[in-house]
Parts: structure tokens; C-alpha cells; sequence
């Protein structure tokens, strides 16, 4: 959902070089967050507004970037395509029904293995953030895959849109329902996030901004529209960037000045079994409920991709001093690009089969 600005200036240009050495920007941010991580944790840190009467207002960077993120989502939201689902519904009712149950699917196991895992809390630590993780919605980059694999466009777009939409209700639900899976002052913690944070973050950080973006687009004339998306186009990605190194600016320095290789296998080893099953489920519900191939492609992305970046804005606010659980997080957001590259393989080789 992150196409190029139509007009050939130097922010086009610059945006189109940023998209073509996305991969090594990223492990930019990433190198920057762990050698520089002073600036990320001031950005992190919530700062007076300064406007009279709503000082007492913070200002959080990371919300703020992510809104900007999820506008440019909602700009290039093309609700034409959305007719289409009006014919054809069965693909996104199923979808969005996996795309709820699947946590409660798979969290579950995967807390049972992390039981017998000689952390002292019995891994609630990467179950934490696996379940914060699994409960946002579908990431907007399913749609950039499915268009790369030429799947069921309507079907990834009602996905990413739908599962917004329903976030201020199935969020909170999620973290209460896999609640009791934690122990210790993880179990609390994440109890209180689904009380307050939950509504909160997913109306405003989440539906607000992809849903004003939406509205712009649909009462704006086509040249002021088209103005205002290569704008926020050309600044979502840096924000974007952004927004990786913030996050990671609060975990991966301090594990860069005291290393923990049990930790890191033990967030990937967790991130990479979460997603692979989440992958997994979406494509044996697909060839269960006998989709088209194409639809079948958007439902497996849109059950594997889920919101990595709502997810760590939503640590660093809820649980700013347990930095570590982001580890798991930003390896699946890595990993679930990886598996969305394998599905659309999969998929053009079967078209061309």
C-alpha cells in the first residue's frame, strides 16, 4: 500500500532510491538504534505539547509517526476495489473471522513449550509480546504483497480495513482472553494494558488516522487528493525508518553492551514458530474452505502479517521498562516479509503451473 509519488521531483526520486535500498535501511535503523540509541530514547520519552491548556497533554514520537504511517495507509486505500467484496464476502468473513481466532489458536501452545524454559517466569516475557503482537490488525504491507503476487486485491484491502476497524473491540478482548497464560507481573501488567491501553491505543493510534486517511480521499477532488498522497507517501516511508529505530533504539543497545544469546535465540526461535504457524493456519483454513487461489494468497498474508510496528509502539507506552520484549517482536516483523515472499512465490508458480 505504498506506492511511489506520481510526480517526477526530488521527493519522488528520493523516494523511489529509499524503496530500492529499503532492505539495507533498514538494517540502518537497526545498526543505529544499537550504536546510538541516546536520540531513540528521547524521541521515546513523552514531552509536554507546550500549547497552553494542553501541557499536560505528552507528546509521544512513536504514536505519532505511527498515526503518520497508517494516514498515508488510508490514502491509498483504493475503495473502489471494495465493491468487489459485496459479490463475493466469503473470502473476507473468513479471513477476518482466522484473523481473530488464530491468537487463541496458537499463543496457547506456545506458552505450554516456553513452560518448560529456564527463564524464572516461564517465558511470559516473549509470550507478552507475542500475544500484543498477534492482536493487531492486519498490516497494511499484506496489501503490497498480495499486488506483488497478484492476489484477491478487494479481499487484502477489506482485510487490512476490516480488522481496523474491529481492533478497538478485539484488541482489548485478545489480551484478556490469553491473559491468564502469563505469570508473575507480566499476568498484571498486561491485564491493566487491556483495561486502558487497549480501547485507547487502537481507536486513536490505530482507526483514527488509517480512517481519516480514507475520509480524505474519498471527499477530496482527484488533484488535491493525488497532492496530498504523493505528500504523505513520500513522508511515510522515512517515518517508517523512523519509527524502526525508535523502537529498537530501547532493547538493542543495552543487548549490544551486555549480550544474551539465550535471549536472542530465544525470540527468534519464538517469533519465527508463531509466525510460521500463523502462515501456516491461514493456508489450511484457505484449501479447508476450498477459496480460488487468488483469495486463498490474501488470507494466508492477511492471518501470517499482523501490525509489528502498532505492536511495539503499544510495548514502549504500556511497558516502557521491559524493553526486551520487543526483541521477539522486531524479529517477526522481519520474518513475516521473509514468509510473505515465499507465499507469493508459491503463488506465481502456481499461476504459471
Amino acid at each position: 500500500m505504498c506506492p511511489q509519488p506520481s510526480k517526477n521531483t526530488a521527493a519522488h526520486r528520493a523516494h523511489a532510491l529509499l524503496r530500492s535500498r529499503l532492505g539495507p535501511a533498514i538494517a540502518l535503523a537497526y545498526a543505529a538504534a544499537a550504536l546510538l540509541p541516546a536520540p531513540g530514547l528521547w524521541l521515546r520519552a513523552p514531552h509536554p505539547t507546550g500549547v497552553p491548556g494542553l501541557a499536560e497533554l505528552p507528546l509521544r514520537t512513536p504514536q505519532l509517526l505511527l498515526a503518520l504511517v497508517l494516514f498515508s495507509a488510508g490514502l491509498q486505500v483504493p475503495l473502489h476495489e471494495l465493491r468487489l467484496l459485496l459479490r463475493r464476502p466469503a473470502a473476507l468473513i473468513a479471513g477476518l473471522a482466522l484473523h481473530v481466532v488464530a491468537p487463541l489458536l496458537i499463543v496457547p501452545g506456545v506458552a505450554l513449550l516456553l513452560r518448560w524454559s529456564p527463564d524464572r517466569d516461564g517465558g511470559s516475557g516473549m509470550v507478552t509480546a507475542m500475544i500484543l503482537l498477534v492482536a493487531m490488525p492486519v498490516a497494511a504491507g499484506a496489501t503490497v504483497w498480495t499486488a506483488k503476487g497478484d492476489g484477491d486485491q478487494p479481499t487484502s484491502v477489506g482485510l487490512v480495513l476490516a480488522s481496523t476497524l474491529v481492533s478497538p473491540l478485539t484488541v482489548p478482548l485478545t489480551l484478556t482472553a490469553l491473559c491468564p497464560l502469563l505469570h508473575g507481573d507480566y499476568a498484571g501488567r498486561l491485564a491493566d494494558a487491556a483495561r486502558t491501553a487497549g480501547h485507547a491505543f487502537a481507536l486513536t493510534s490505530v482507526v483514527l488516522p488509517c480512517g481519516a486517511g480514507m475520509l480524505f480521499r474519498f471527499l477530496l477532488p482527484r488533484r488535491a487528493a493525488a497532492g496530498l498522497t504523493d505528500t504523505a507517501v513520500a513522508a511515510a516511508l522515512p517515518a517508517s525508518l523512523l519509527l524502526t529505530y525508535v523502537n529498537a533504539s530501547g532493547v538493542l543497545g543495552p543487548f549490544l553492551r551486555h549480550p544474551r544469546p539465550m535471549l536472542l535465540a530465544g525470540a527468534l526461535a519464538v517469533a519465527a514458530t508463531v509466525c510460521a504457524l500463523s502462515f501456516t493456519l491461514g493456508r489450511i483454513t484457505s484449501r479447508v474452505l476450498r477459496l480460488d487461489a487468488r483469495a486463498g494468497a490474501s488470507v494466508t498474508l492477511a492471518c501470517g502479517m499482523n501490525n509489528s510496528s502498532a505492536s511495539a509502539v503499544l510495548i514502549t507506552t504500556t511497558l516502557p521498562d521491559r524493553p526486551q520484549i520487543l526483541l521477539p517482536v522486531l524479529a517477526y516483523g522481519l520474518l513475516q516479509k521473509v514468509a510473505a515472499g515465499r507465499v507469493v512465490r508459491g503463488f506465481g508458480a502456481k499461476r504459471r503451473g
